[in-house]
């Protein structure tokens, strides 16, 4: 008898010490109302400064803004709009219409690639809430804008502009600025966005990919032939390496075309795409990548939770178009990189982190540039992410 209770009392400590994990119905909803907490004290913190965006923090925590021309200027009023979507909260509303309007000018911007990233995400998201036909026009003329950086001979959008290294550089990350021109040819009924959407894809599918589907981050084309002259990876660790976040943008991109053409080859990209990083031996077991699959420094080399959030929103997506055992493995992940932006490590505390939800990502570590601070786009991607694995489950 004397055992028994023994056996009972150290089954009741060992019981008390297991960790006990949240559901992930209740683990998104308690951070989707940390989150909005956050953002209204974000939003609130300028207010008084009309022409200014959120962009990361200083070494102090000091909140550092951007211009509207900046090229993360549409990711906190599109993550005040995804927070209203949420909460419903009139004080979200009027903050998510003040921040997107401060971006209205972009719409003539014609010197950059991220129109998608700037408007979509912002005018986008709005006019996806609240049916504002003047949100509608200014996505437009954005996209018209756009368009103007589409060169025929070489098939793709320009991203920045020539400079000494480049002619003509095109990166990965303008797959995502397709989702805009994609939008545009439904909302108008004309065509040549999405003909160009699918030029730029099928160009990116030929040149930006190795065998093993990772890929470089810049291709730059003759201007003259249209041929490559140069494939470089100008924000990873080298060449040859498999930048974090070019990977994820990648695989989002690939998986948000196939969902706007239903295009198997898209479809088959991006699963290539998600194997190699889910399969990669230097993914972390908690599934938030190093800043680069290849940095030299691995295991001690700094994470990206940017790239962790936007891969878990895009695997979400993608385990919808796929068969039930992809499905399984994608959401599984996705659900480990969620619980992992969502621990203490990452998920920052009610007024800290410069008022941004995530912290530890890597913007341009070559460069030294935003390198372990909050960034806006990690927070836009993890509520996307959250919301998306909400509504699987409604």
């Amino acid at each position: 008898m004397n055992n028994f209770f023994l056996f009972v009392a150290i089954s009741a400590v060992i019981a008390s010490c297991s960790p006990h994990q949240e559901t992930m119905e209740a683990l998104i909803k308690d951070r989707l109302n940390s989150a909005v907490q956050q953002y209204e004290l974000m939003a609130g913190s300028l207010t008084d400064q009309p022409d200014r965006l959120p962009r990361t923090i200083d070494g102090e925590g000091k909140l550092l803004t951007t211009s509207s021309s900046g090229w993360v200027s549409g990711f906190v009023p599109g993550s005040l709009w995804y927070l209203y979507q949420y909460s419903q909260k009139p004080l979200l509303l009027d903050y998510a219409k003040d921040y997107t309007a401060r971006l209205e000018k972009e719409k003539y911007n014609r010197n950059t690639h991220d129109l998608g990233f700037m408007l979509y995400c912002s005018y986008g998201n709005g006019y996806r809430l609240t049916g504002d036909t003047a949100y509608r026009n200014i996505l437009l003329t954005g996209a018209e804008s756009l368009i103007s950086r589409f060169n025929p001979a070489i098939g793709c959008i320009q991203s920045w502009n020539t400079n000494a290294k480049w002619q003509f550089p095109v990166i990965i990350d303008n797959m995502m600025n397709l989702e805009l021109l994609f939008w545009a040819s439904k909302e108008s009924k004309d065509p040549k966005y999405r003909d160009i959407c699918i030029s730029h894809a099928d160009t990116t599918v030929k040149n930006h990919f190795r065998p093993d589907y990772s890929s470089f981050h810049v291709v730059s084309y003759d201007t003259v032939t249209g041929k490559v002259e140069k494939k470089n990876t100008h924000q990873g660790y080298s060449d040859d390496s498999a930048w974090g976040r070019g990977q994820a943008w990648g695989l989002y991109g690939f998986t948000m075309t196939y969902r706007e053409t239903k295009d198997a080859k898209y479809l088959e990209q991006a699963k290539r795409i998600a194997d190699f990083i889910l399969h990669h031996p230097n993914l972390p077991a908690d599934g938030i990548p190093y800043w680069d699959f290849n940095a030299p420094d691995i295991p001690n080399a700094k994470r990206d939770a940017s790239a962790g959030a936007i891969i878990a929103s895009a695997l979400i997506e993608l385990s919808g178009y796929v068969d039930e055992t992809l499905a399984k493995t994608y959401l599984e992940t996705a659900e480990t990189q969620i619980r992992t932006l969502s621990s203490p490590e990452y998920f920052a505390e009610k007024g800290t982190n410069g008022n941004f939800i995530l912290k530890h990502s890597v913007g341009f570590l070559p460069g030294n540039v935003e390198v372990d601070v909050p960034l806006t786009y990690a927070d836009y991607y993890y509520i996307e992410a959250l919301l998306r694995y909400q509504s699987l489950k409604k």
